[in-house]
């Protein structure tokens, strides 16, 4: 992976075959929360510095739909494409980024993983949303996790930590470090259940609650008073 700067954005970014898996942060405290009208120039500026057609996002849940791009649905938190130079992807602020890469069907996917959708295994859902609609074999599947809160600050309360230790996918899979929730782990293994080769699993190891550089955006660091990174991916028609 690497750090690029365009202008006042810094981004993270990661490119398999035609997929360009791209990861804002919270530098400049710039929101990418397009939702917010305040905001809509960044989605042009987005737009313009990679070159993209469209970018689609949906207003997250904190459920498990998945929805193409170009459905009519207005709400869900996983979005799927296989239209070129157009991105799909989801707002964070520690919750985790999981961007999707069939590189045989060239097929992309954005899911948007709090501890909800990790409980619910919202990653799992899209891998067979792809797997339904587009006919991808799990042997073809790039998993690109984004920055989110780590295991290192992530403290979670008794009833969610006994949430996730009923789960028996978990059960031979140390996932807590005391009540530190460690959200990758789950999604790594949820990924590897499912069939991903864990050699195609890529992790960007930033901390949204600690790192100091690059910034990010946090919910829990700044009580709630915080903006939004936008992660996203999209396929280049080279």
């Amino acid at each position: 992976m690497e750090i690029i700067d365009k202008g006042n954005y810094k981004f993270i970014k990661h490119t398999i075959g035609r997929a360009d898996f791209v990861f804002s942060t919270g530098e400049n405290n710039i929101n990418f929360d397009f939702r917010n009208k305040e905001n809509e120039q960044v989605l042009e500026d987005i737009k313009h510095i990679f070159r993209l057609k469209g970018v689609g996002y949906l207003r997250q849940v904190h459920g498990i739909d998945i929805h193409k791009y170009g459905d009519e649905a207005k709400e869900g938190d996983g979005i799927i494409t296989n239209k070129y130079d157009t991105a799909v992807g989801v707002f964070t602020a520690d919750c985790v980024p999981v961007l999707l890469y069939d590189i045989e069907n060239q097929v992309c996917a954005a899911v948007h993983s709090g501890w909800r959708g990790t409980l619910s295994k919202i990653t799992i859902e899209a891998l067979d949303k792809m797997k339904d609609d587009y006919g991808t074999s799990m042997k073809n599947v790039y998993a690109v996790i984004g920055p989110h809160i780590g295991v290192c600050c992530y403290e979670v309360g008794e009833e969610v930590k006994n949430l996730f230790q009923k789960d028996s996918l978990y059960k031979n899979v140390n996932i807590f470090n005391d009540n530190r929730l460690d959200m990758q782990l789950c999604i790594e293994t949820q990924l590897s259940s499912r069939g991903v080769d864990k050699d195609r699993i890529i992790t960007a190891d930033f901390c949204t609650c600690c790192s100091d550089i690059p910034k990010f955006h946090s919910y829990r660091r700044d009580k709630g008073s915080n903006g939004r990174m936008f992660s996203f991916v999209y396929l280049s028609e080279k």
